[in-house]
Parts: C-alpha cells; structure tokens; sequence
C-alpha cells in the first residue's frame, strides 16, 4: 500500500501534513500515538526543508510518499532544495545544558530516535530523506 502527499515549500503546509496523516492513521489502522510521533517527524524534517533548503522566494514542491510493507512503515521525503544530508551531522551533547549547546542538531537527532531507520540520497538533484519505521 502506498499513498503521495504533495506540499508547497510553506510553513503553513504543516497543518495539511497532519492533517493527511490523521487520515492515514484511520486508513491504515494505525495507533495514535504513531499517529502524533509520525507528525512530529514530519513536522521537524519538513521545517528544515522549508527554513533552510531554497535560496529562493519561490513556489518548490515536496513530494511525501508513504509506503507500508509488510510491518514497515517507510515515508520518503523528495525535495529540489539544496543537496543536504542531515545523517552525516554528528550527535549532539544532550548532556549540556540548554544555554551550553550550540544551536540545531536537535531536529534529526529528535527523527533518529522516533524512526527505526534513517537514510538520504542525492538523485537527480534531488534530496531522498528515507524514514522507516517498524510497526508490526
């Protein structure tokens, strides 16, 4: 089973996004908890991509293709913006005080603890952020 959700590179998209995936969520039979930690995955990944990924003032697409196989959930994440591979940041110093930590980092650490499985890659000019979660 799969499903595509398209949405232009605005903030304000966000509520579209959980939107569809409440509707998914009942579709596919999902709890809610997996429901909220999948929006907030998307949510963070999505802002990036929005905040920092685009040069431009222009209108960009994001594809958000959702496959579930089997007990896999993987979510794919295919932007035009900047090549940019958050996988290869280091892990932040959790253990620092808020005031001692450098700024970012937060995000796709956050995305590699809700997600089994975290992967990119450049094709095409475009970022793949791959996001696989068991739910079986």
């Amino acid at each position: 089973m799969y499903r595509v959700l398209w949405v232009d590179n605005q903030i304000a998209e966000l509520t579209r996004v959980e939107v569809f995936l409440e509707e998914l969520g009942e579709e596919w039979a999902f709890q809610m908890p997996l429901v909220l930690s999948l929006n907030l995955v998307l949510e963070e990944a999505l802002t990036n991509i929005i905040s920092y990924g685009y040069d431009d003032e222009g209108k960009h697409s994001i594809e958000i293709v959702f496959r579930k196989i089997g007990a896999e959930l993987i979510i794919s994440i295919i932007d035009d913006g900047h090549a940019y591979d958050p996988t290869s940041n280091a892990e932040p110093d959790i253990t620092l005080s808020a005031e001692e930590r450098p700024v970012g980092g937060l995000g796709i650490f956050l995305i590699k603890k809700v997600m089994n499985k975290v992967e990119y890659q450049r094709k095409e000019n475009k970022n793949y952020l791959i996001l696989t979660k068991n739910i079986g």
